[in-house]
């Protein structure tokens, strides 16, 4: 009983800490607002559009999409958030050299006007981008506030320079937006600039990013009504909710963390029947003694103190043996987990508290029933 009362304590810290982690990844700062966003893919190009043409389709399909009563704004972005994309590599920035072996890349993806404040992200400085921002404007850029400090560190970016898929310097700054996570909420906010789709040499796939006022929002068929009235031929894929793009990128801690706490409730549950079964066996092997108890004058409150302290040392005794035990397992998971500490002691209390309440309550059973004992039946026992 001793033993399995420790892995039962084991198994619920892990439980906890599983569930506290996935907890907190939930709630976790994205950067950006997930609630009543609808994201979906368009890929004209599969479809033999060309560059042109592409960006043609964009804007009207943003400007029908703006129409729609419950819509608040529309946006597109290559390699959004919680897209499974992203694009990066080598970026030169105006009026900083970088040190040997230093690694000065950044992340970046084309977006559309009113893209910001679509998702939420904050504009910090300078303006967002519009529709004057075509392929025969001055290219602009807009970074976030990471790219922005470790480039400029408390200098001004908007003005300056970088360059975009070249060494060139080309490309100003015309704007500081919030930095958001792109593909987990693990990461850390990393380096990131944008651009607007308008001015890439090429037609790729966007993401549409679509704010309705309301939780729920049932528009997603009106949008595919749009598109095919806008060419039949043309597929919409990957419709889904954003706060669903991000359960989907825990979907491996939420699994873990169910599987833990199944395993734990299974584990205590056991204990439990075993602890009941133990306790409520020893009280029928002293059934004559306890008769013997109550007859010199001891209480019926004695008597169930008596049980309850039976199981409560064989429960103690677990929680002692199963603590050392419960350390060591989280110190091995605790790269998988996130801002919890994996020696919580929110965590350790709780489950330690609960293996012993249960073990009151299997005792507390038996216990009653043999504060019940006639003393004249349990002397003549046996």
């Amino acid at each position: 009983m001793v033993a399995q009362i420790a892995l039962s304590l084991l198994l619920l810290v892990g439980a906890g800490l599983f569930t506290r982690s996935l907890y907190n990844l939930l709630r976790v700062n994205l950067g950006f607002r997930a609630e009543n966003l609808l994201t979906f893919d368009l890929d004209p190009s599969a479809s033999g559009y060309n560059t042109p043409r592409g960006l043609a389709l964009y804007r009207e399909l943003r400007e029908r999409l703006a129409t729609l009563p419950e819509v608040r704004a529309v946006a597109a972005a290559s390699s959004g958030p919680f897209t499974g994309g992203n694009s990066g590599g080598g970026v030169k920035v105006e009026g900083y050299q970088p040190k040997e072996d230093e690694e000065a890349d950044a992340s970046w993806q084309t977006a559309s006007p009113d893209y910001f404040r679509a998702m939420g992200i904050r504009l910090l400085d300078g303006r967002d981008f519009s529709e004057r921002d075509d392929a025969a404007a001055p290219k602009v850029a807009i970074v976030n506030d990471v790219f922005a400090r470790y480039y400029f560190g408390k200098q001004n970016p908007l003005g300056r320079h970088l360059g975009v898929r070249s060494a060139e310097l080309n490309c100003e700054i015309v704007g500081v937006v919030a930095a958001n996570k792109h593909g987990n909420p693990r990461e850390a906010a990393s380096r990131y600039y944008y651009f607007p789709y308008a001015q890439d040499e090429r037609i790729e796939r966007l993401t549409f990013y679509v704010r309705t006022g309301r939780e729920g929002s049932q528009i997603g068929p009106q949008i595919r009504r749009l598109v095919q009235q806008l060419d039949a031929n043309l597929p919409v894929t990957n419709m889904k909710s954003m706060q669903m793009r991000i359960e989907q990128s825990v979907f491996a801690e939420r699994l873990i963390a169910l599987l833990a706490a199944a395993f734990g409730a299974l584990a205590t549950l056991l204990a439990a029947i075993g602890l009941y079964g133990v306790i409520a066996y020893t009280v029928a092997r002293r059934t004559s003694e306890i008769g013997v108890r109550i007859a010199l004058g001891a209480s019926r409150g004695g008597v169930l103190w008596l049980v309850l302290k039976e199981a409560g040392l064989l429960a103690l005794a677990g929680i002692a043996v199963g603590v050392p035990a419960a350390l060591a397992f989280s110190r091995l998971v605790k790269s998988q987990l996130f801002d919890i500490s994996a020696a919580d002691p929110i965590t350790f209390a709780a489950a330690g508290l609960l293996l012993a309440a249960i073990a009151l309550l299997a005792g507390y059973i038996p216990g009653r029933r043999a504060a019940r004992i006639d003393p004249l039946i349990a002397l003549r026992y046996e």
